[in-house]
């Protein structure tokens, strides 16, 4: 085969040939009903993906406007490519490479903030989804509320008519949506507990900060829908050798494309007041019992998967199957879903948890994907507050101590805030946190591992109800300093033997 260099770039020209996902959306940029915030990967493999099935079974205007964050990384190739891209879906059973085409205009949040409140300001879209990450709801990790705290908000509410940050966009884009009436919804598919609740909430209260008028609120609150959902797809970091993979199955070089497993779930509560696109034929769920799937993916998934991530990293391992592979991470992890996290967890009707847990021990596996420690460790201060205090404090006022929840905080302090003089490892020091330097500063004049977590504890970082129990810090204290002392196995041992005698 010829260098994938000397292949023509993906296109609607070189792409005639190729089945493409999503076609039938119409390509006028205008009819285009969804906007999208967050382009990244996650959003192009999973919503994105859902949609154009959608559209192949029943056409409608459902075209996607995606703005990026910050970088124009993808924004430039997509635009280049007439919105074109690539999931390459890497499965045990193979792998093959789908061209989706649903994406009809392009931004960045960053550039053009202006261009944001213009489009959720503009009638013919209907449906704003966000992939922005926990941190991009601005909720107080101390309070649950606004974090009115945060530089970013409090530019906006020094100027709501010139936001910058995801609330104070939505904020002024509803504030100039309202004199039409038109129906809206907001659809959030990020890892936040009840996201479409927390967005609303976000969004009200950033408005009632910031002077909005009466006819603003009132639009907000009966015209505007924020249903719930829960997203489920691993889709890792896109390698230097992604690009030749396609241009291998499908003979085009992708500037942009994506890896993903074959698992793919996408739950919803059926609210949309200006319609949507037939993503129950597309493969999604529409349920009223989506917090409990929510349940699910943040106990059964999230949680140990920031578990294994963490260990694995302190292990020395640069992946998640590479760590999982390890006995005792592998059991470390299946105790805490078994022991810690399954009590906690009020299962959807029908649901078979089994079948889930086994699920997810493949995807773990999945060498294919490669999902990096560094990546999936990465935004504990966003992520941990959505996956540790609720089970952790729902055996702690029962008398138990949940051992491997205070092993993952024990474990995320290691790698991302290192107690003085601790050397976690290139994995480790390779994961990024927003709130890193913050955390450092806390914890700055922490002489021993059991301070240094005292110190992190008690800022309120997970949240402050966990923060007050004097139990709870001072096992994630203990572990901390085994960790620190006799390393990662000897921490996940202990944890495991505290974990199994607690709930035998």
């Amino acid at each position: 085969m010829p260098s994938s260099d000397s292949l023509p770039t993906l296109g609607r020209a070189s792409a005639r040939s190729l089945p493409l996902l999503g076609a039938s959306a119409p390509q006028d940029p205008a009819r285009a009903g969804i906007i999208h915030l967050g382009l990244g990967a996650f959003h192009r493999a999973h919503g994105a993906v859902h949609t154009a099935r959608a559209l192949e079974a029943v056409e409608g205007d459902w075209g996607i406007i995606g703005f990026a964050n910050r970088s124009r990384a993808v924004v430039d190739p997509m635009a280049a490519q007439d919105g074109l891209y690539s999931v390459l879906e890497l499965a045990d059973t193979g792998t093959r490479a789908d061209v989706v085409d649903v994406h009809r205009g392009f931004g960045v949040m960053a550039e053009d903030p202006g261009a944001v409140v213009a489009e959720i300001a503009t009638a013919a879209r209907r449906i704003l989804t966000l992939t922005v990450s926990e941190g991009g709801y601005s909720v107080s990790p101390r309070t649950g509320r606004l974090d009115v705290e945060a530089a970013g908000i409090r530019a906006d509410l020094t100027d709501p008519t010139a936001p910058r940050t995801v609330i104070g966009l939505l904020a002024r884009g509803l504030t100039e949506r309202a004199p039409s009436g038109e129906p809206f919804t907001v659809l959030p598919c990020d890892n936040v507990s009840s996201a479409g609740q927390t967005a609303r909430r976000m969004v009200t209260e950033f408005l009632e900060h910031s002077g909005a008028t009466e006819d603003v609120l009132t639009y907000v609150r009966e015209q505007v829908a924020f249903p719930d959902a829960m997203v489920d797809r691993i889709v890792p970091a896109t390698t230097p050798g992604t690009s030749d993979q396609v241009a291998e199955l499908l003979g085009v070089r992708d500037g942009a494309p994506v890896r993903a497993e074959k698992f793919s779930m996408w739950v919803m509560e059926d609210h949309f007041p200006a319609g949507r696109p037939a993503w129950d034929l597309g493969g999604a769920i529409m349920s009223d019992e989506v917090g409990k799937y929510e349940q699910v993916k943040l106990r059964i998934l999230n949680g140990p998967h920031s578990l294994i991530a963490y260990l694995g990293a302190l292990d020395g391992r640069a992946t998640i199957p590479a760590s999982f592979e390890q006995d005792w991470i592998a059991e470390s992890t299946l105790a805490l879903i078994r022991g810690e996290n399954l009590p906690t967890i009020d299962l959807p009707s029908g649901f078979d948890v089994e079948e889930y847990i086994e699920d997810l021990t493949h995807r773990w596996h999945n060498h294919d994907l490669g999902h990096r420690t560094r990546q999936v460790g990465s935004d504990g201060s966003m992520r941990l507050p959505q996956r540790v205090p609720t089970p952790a404090l729902f055996h702690l006022e029962q008398g138990r101590m949940p051992a491997l929840l205070a092993l993952t905080v024990a474990a995320w302090f290691a790698c991302v805030v290192p107690p003085r003089g601790f050397e976690p490892g290139e994995q480790a020091r390779a994961m990024s946190d927003p709130d890193q330097d913050r955390l450092q500063e806390v914890a700055a004049r922490a002489t021993t591992p059991a301070e240094h977590a005292r110190a992190l504890l008690e800022s309120g970082c997970l949240s402050e109800q966990l923060a007050e129990r004097e139990d709870f810090v001072v096992a994630v204290g203990e572990l901390l300093t085994t960790i620190v002392t006799s390393g990662p196995r000897a921490a996940a041992a202990d944890a495991l033997a505290a974990s199994l005698k607690e709930n035998r």
